[in-house]
């Protein structure tokens, strides 16, 4: 009986993140007016199984934007693991640009989850702070970044960038990292 217990969890979680993927992606994509069954069905559950889970839209939005902001931000050490400092920096870039521009195609759903009383962003800063903090730590270790930069001023030129794209294309937006990165890269006096 215990073994059919976990399978059941086991089940219980995937079809949770399944259900968080497929609804980050489908609010970005075509905003609040989605139907909670197309939902559900193109995550592969009935719909009372979203229910189960996430009992209001709103409940379902916010999750599904602190799951691909905690996704972000764990990335980095799985990045650290496999790359050098100055590379995991470059890449990371490219994994935050690609959220940032998703989630603000969710903007307008995050706006009915905030007038809900909840505050999907409550997070978002500390989460993306440490993230940056953590590949800056890296680059300053094996001599690949300045070190007299702040990870507040990282994140706020990345949030300049990630803007710049909905206004732009990707190519500037890779343009942009890649000049951002030169300037990560260089060492200035009393760096």
């Amino acid at each position: 009986m215990p073994a059919k217990a976990r399978r059941t969890r086991s089940d219980a979680l995937q079809n949770r993140e399944r259900l968080l993927e497929v609804a980050a992606r489908v609010f970005a994509e075509q905003g609040l007016d989605t139907a909670p069954a197309a939902i559900a069905k193109q995550a592969g559950v009935g719909v009372g199984t979203l229910y189960r889970h996430f009992p209001t839209r709103e409940v379902l939005i916010d999750a599904a934007y602190r799951r691909q902001l905690t996704k972000v931000c764990e990335k980095v050490s799985d990045l650290l693991a496999q790359h050098p400092a100055a590379e995991a920096t470059r890449m990371w870039m490219d994994h935050f640009i690609h959220y940032a521009t998703a989630k603000s195609g969710m903007s307008e759903a995050l706006n009915a989850v905030i007038a809900s009383g909840t505050d999907p962003y409550s997070d978002s800063l500390a989460l993306l702070t440490d993230a940056v903090a953590a590949l800056l730590a890296a680059g300053a270790r094996d001599g690949s970044l300045r070190t007299d930069v702040a990870p507040a001023d990282v994140l706020l030129l990345m949030g300049g960038i990630a803007y710049s794209v909905r206004h732009g294309t990707q190519e500037q937006a890779r343009s942009l990292v890649d000049l951002f990165m030169d300037a990560l890269t260089k060492n200035s006096p009393g760096s």
